[in-house]
This record gives structure tokens, sequence and C-alpha cells, in this order.
């Protein structure tokens, strides 16, 4: 039995739960047992290399990237980039009001943060910034070129954040366990200076093959964006924040028709595939932390401003890190500030003095509380690191010795049975001629498989590509 949307799953489940705990045992059969039968083999073959992602986790990250939840507001973000005494300043994606949740959203609040400092201090001065990713680099760059003193100080034992490139030689190109794309080329320069860095990139068209559970493609029904673009307008109009789910609710989407259409796919699933292959992707989060105000819009990107790069995202924070004074491996637990200077303490129990911060961890990380701020961040500071949503997205890479699919489709999206977790896929055949796949699974279902171990991890995705595998014609007995 498949569920039909997350709305009418989670009333089934809450009914099956009932059922399953009043009704009486079955009796035992006697007699010969019968054999349990032998499960079919998959049409998927295991793949020669796996990597794969678990951000949240990741205890330097505790997600993938923000997210607007539920009665927060964008103004939060900028609340969280206001200096503190001018002394302590914060960056990172969470902060931008523009790209939220990107590469430049990162490196553009840190070149903000690294300009509000500028403004305040003198040159020669000794800066920390903390971590390492997209906006502490990019930080550190601008205010060595202004001739301060700078430390970089970093948990992880590499350079990146949660820009993760993997050099491997058992794979024939880099792999990103992080982010693999450009979005908005248009409107920023990260392809040039990926250009200029010699790192490859190319347009990526992410227009999507459909298919269901048997394999049939199906063109893809506007009803799914339709519904969701019909919730967020009437959310709009409220005078409070509600969430995606209950905007949903509110505008019939629990009436839409169950009944199989075409290729055996009803309405509801359209809704479905709407929030797991698009609107949940983009935020990390399910529809019911999504605010109704700020949840993204359906196909909101235009399909020609959307890159992917092949060569490496982490060249960018390589290039940018060139001759900065990096501390690697090295856990700040604890930032004191006062109107003169600020303190930090390290996890080896070390501490430094330096004139002016700036803390470029991950939202996950501040709403953990993981990093004590002595005396205790503002008020709105903390307001908004509470009210700002940490959402989780995954990725699985799989190299395979030979295609096991006859589609030449870039993307590839199931509809029907939203009990796989990985519903979305990225073809690298016709990108790199190399027979490797990319999955993405998103909000609860990546929260759930966080944990797994590599195999339970690889068993789901395979499961998952189960619709996309040839299905070999048998040959009749003689």
């Amino acid at each position: 039995m498949k569920r039909r949307t997350f709305l009418i799953s989670s009333l089934s489940g809450l009914s099956l739960l009932a059922l399953s705990g009043c009704a009486p045992p079955k009796p035992a059969p006697t007699g010969t047992p019968t054999p349990t039968a032998t499960p079919a083999p998959s049409l998927v073959p295991q793949p020669q290399d796996m990597l794969r992602s678990s951000w949240s986790d990741d205890p330097f990250a505790r997600g993938s990237y923000s997210f607007a939840a539920v009665s927060s507001t964008p103004q939060q973000r900028e609340d969280l980039a206001e200096p503190i005494l001018d002394r302590l300043f914060l960056a990172g994606e969470a902060l931008s009001d523009t790209a939220p949740g990107t590469v430049q959203g990162a490196r553009g609040s840190g070149q903000r943060a690294a300009r509000d400092l500028t403004s305040v201090a003198e040159p020669g001065e000794r800066v920390a910034v903390i971590g390492a990713g997209a906006a502490g680099i990019a930080a550190a760059r601008l205010l060595s070129d202004a001739g301060f003193t700078v430390l970089v100080i970093e948990a992880r034992d590499r350079l990146g954040g949660r820009i993760h490139t993997v050099n491997s030689d058992s794979w024939p190109m880099p792999v990103e366990l992080g982010p693999s794309f450009i979005v908005a080329s248009n409107a920023n320069s990260l392809d040039e200076e990926l250009t200029g860095l010699e790192v490859s990139h190319a347009p990526f068209a992410p227009t999507p093959e459909a298919r269901t559970p048997d394999g049939t493609v199906t063109p893809v029904s506007p009803v799914g964006a339709d519904t969701v673009t019909a919730a967020l307008a009437w959310a709009a109009e409220q005078a409070q924040d509600t969430s995606l789910a209950k905007a949903l609710v509110a505008t019939g989407s629990t009436t839409l028709s169950m009944t199989d259409g075409e290729a055996g796919v009803s309405d509801a699933d359209w809704l479905d595939y709407q929030l797991a292959t698009s609107t949940t992707l983009e935020s990390g989060a399910p529809a019911d932390e999504m605010s109704g105000w700020y949840a993204p819009a359906p196909a909101t990107t235009a399909m020609d401003d959307i890159r992917i790069v092949l060569g490496g995202y982490g060249t960018l924070v390589d290039d940018d890190a060139a001759d900065l004074d990096v501390l690697l491996s090295s856990v700040v637990t604890r930032v004191g500030y006062t109107d003169t200077s600020v303190s930090l303490r390290l996890g080896t129990g070390e501490s430094l003095t330096v004139d002016r911060a700036i803390v470029t961890v991950p939202l996950g990380v501040l709403k953990s509380d993981v990093i004590e701020f002595n005396p205790p961040l503002p008020f709105a500071h903390r307001g908004a690191i509470a009210a700002l949503g940490m959402g989780t997205l995954d990725k699985i890479w799989l190299r395979f010795e030979e295609p096991f699919w006859d589609t030449d489709a870039a993307v590839w999206t199931t509809v029907g049975d939203d009990t796989l977790d990985f519903r979305v896929w990225v073809n690298m055949m016709p990108i790199t001629n190399e027979p490797i796949l990319v999955g993405f699974v998103s909000g609860k279902q990546a929260l759930g498989l966080a944990k797994s171990d590599d195999t339970e991890f690889t068993d789901a995705a395979l499961r998952s590509l189960e619709p996309f595998a040839i299905v070999a014609t048998a040959t009749p007995a003689p």
C-alpha cells in the first residue's frame, strides 16, 4: 500500500497505530510451516564505490543550510549580522538576506562582516575568524588584504566547512558532498571565478524525468506546484504566519483526488511529488516546519540559470585561503568579549586574546549552544538563532561499472511511492560520460537515515533507483 501525501499519511499512521495496539494477537499456525519466500534479486547492481554525507550528524555543521521556519522573518537574518560592541561579528549563509543557503550568500555575508569590522578598526589589529568555510575564508581574505593580522580557527582538519570536495583515485572526478551547483549564476560571479581557477563547470537544466514505481515515464502534472502556490498565496494574506502544512490544509489539499489517473498517479501523489522533489529539497525541512510566508515558491529559478561544478568546488576556498594563517583541528568552546577585546578558549584548554573576532560557525552549531558566549549574545541575536530553522539535505554518490539504465535524462524523480527515501537523482553520464549517479535525501527522511551505517544508507538508495533499472526480457523456455 502506498501513502498518498504527507498529510494523509500522518492521519493514516495514527489510525494504523491505534488499530495495531488494540488488535488481538494472531493465533500461531499449526502443522508444517510455510517456507519463507526468497526475495527477488534487485534490478539495481551493487556500486563499485560509494560516498555519502551526513550533515545533521556532523558536530561542526548540525544541518545543511538555514531555512525560514514558522514565525521567523528575514529581519532576523539582519539582526544576526549586527556587530556586537564593535568587537564581535557574525557571518554565514544564515545571515544572508539575499541568498541564504548558498555559497554566494555565505561568501557575501563574510565579506560584509569584514567590511563592518574594517570600518571601526585600525589596520594591524589582531582579528580571529572562527570557521574556515566559505564565509570565514572570504572574511579573512578581505581582512588580510586590508592589513589586519588574521588568524583563522577551524574545528575540522580541513578547509571548506560545508563545501566538502573529495578527491580520490577511485573516482574519475572530484566528489562534492556539499554544494554542487551555482544557483542564479547570471546574478553572481562564482562561475567566472571558477573559470579563472580553471575549475570546470557546465550548464545544468534541471528538467526532470519522472517515473512511477513500475518504471513508467510520466509527464509532470502541474497539480502539485499549483496546490503549493495556492497555499502560499493564502498564507500571505493571513495576519499571522503559519506553517506551509497548515496552509495546504486550509486551501483544501486533503481533498485532492486519490483516484489513480494517467500512469496510476493521483492528484494527491503529485502534491507529495512537489513537496518531496522541490519544496522540501530547497529548504531541507518538512512542510510542517516551513513558514507559510517565506517558504520557497515553486519554479523560482530559471532553467538556464544553474551550473554544475565538475572540477572541485573546494578550489574556490583553497585559493582564497592561500597564505592565510589557519589553525586546523581546533574547537572554540568559549567566546568572551568586552568593549576592548575578545578572548577565546579552545577545546585543548588554550586561550588567546584578540582585538576583534568574526564568528562564522553554522546556524546549527549556534542553536546547539556548544559555544559559550560571555556575556550571552544580545537578545535580538539569540531570538534570531532560536527562530530560524536549520534544514538537512544529504547526498549519496554511486559509481557503477556500467549503466543499468536506458535514459539520457540528467535529473530523475519518482512519483507515486513516498516510501522511497531518495526521490531526486542526478545522472552524471550525459555530463561526464561516467556511470555515476548522485542521490538526494532531505527533511525527515534525511534525519532518519543520518545515523544509519553505509550499508543501510546504500540499500535505501538502491531501492529508490529500481524504477530506473532496465528490466531484462525473459527468454521463453524451449
